[in-house]
């Protein structure tokens, strides 16, 4: 890399947001520290509660000039308002999500700790790249992506790389001059000192 880093934030929603609450919750997120981007990620993924959810929390994004991206679901983010896609399979859709979106639509894909499938999806027009998770959490098979892996990429790979699952303030730390970003979900939504006071604290610990 030519110069040192500082890898930003990005943020994941609750899988099961209490609509009533959240809009408030990213609101004074968004306002305490800069966000790179959001992404809806429900379980409950049904046309009618992804509807509701991206009516919810896109004029909160977008009054902000954060981009709201749904997770898989990529023929419904035009409808939805949206600006982009995250692809949990790798490099298996980008292509059919981009021709379905468009150039200027964000698409990312979350590659687990493949290196193989990240520079598939790098090579063929992601416009990021996820690796993780970094320690045991609900994200993929299990297969931790390795510290290693961020620095290679950082080192030999344009394309913006994404670290997320399981992350610690350790870790960020760790991360902050190797990962152009890290995602955060329930590392902040489940916070015994609330989301706004654990992502200050992810910012601090990012420099």
């Amino acid at each position: 890399m030519a110069e040192a880093q500082t890898a930003g934030l990005y943020l994941v929603t609750p899988a099961q947001p209490s609509l009533g609450e959240l809009p408030d919750a990213l609101g004074a997120a968004l306002d305490a520290v800069p966000v790179a981007c959001v992404r809806l990620a429900l379980a409950r993924t049904t046309e009618e509660d992804l509807m509701r959810a991206a009516d919810t929390l896109r004029p909160v994004c977008h009054a902000r000039d954060v981009p709201l991206v749904l997770t898989d679901h990529f023929r419904l983010v035009t409808r939805l308002g949206l600006d982009g896609v995250h692809l949990g399979d790798g490099a298996r859709q980008i292509r059919a999500a981009r021709k379905e979106l468009g150039a200027d639509a964000i698409v990312g894909a979350h590659a687990r700790a493949s290196r193989h499938d990240g520079m598939t999806a790098a090579e063929i027009g992601a416009d990021y790249v996820a690796f993780g998770p970094l320690t045991q959490s609900s994200l993929g098979d299990g297969t931790l992506a390795p510290l290693e892996l961020f620095a290679w990429w950082s080192e030999m790979i344009e394309v913006p790389v994404v670290a997320e699952g399981g992350l610690t303030l350790d870790l960020a730390a760790d991360l902050a001059g190797i990962a152009d970003f890290i995602a955060l979900g329930d590392e902040i939504w489940n916070a015994p000192e609330g989301p706004v006071a654990a992502l200050r604290s992810y910012a601090e610990r990012l420099g």
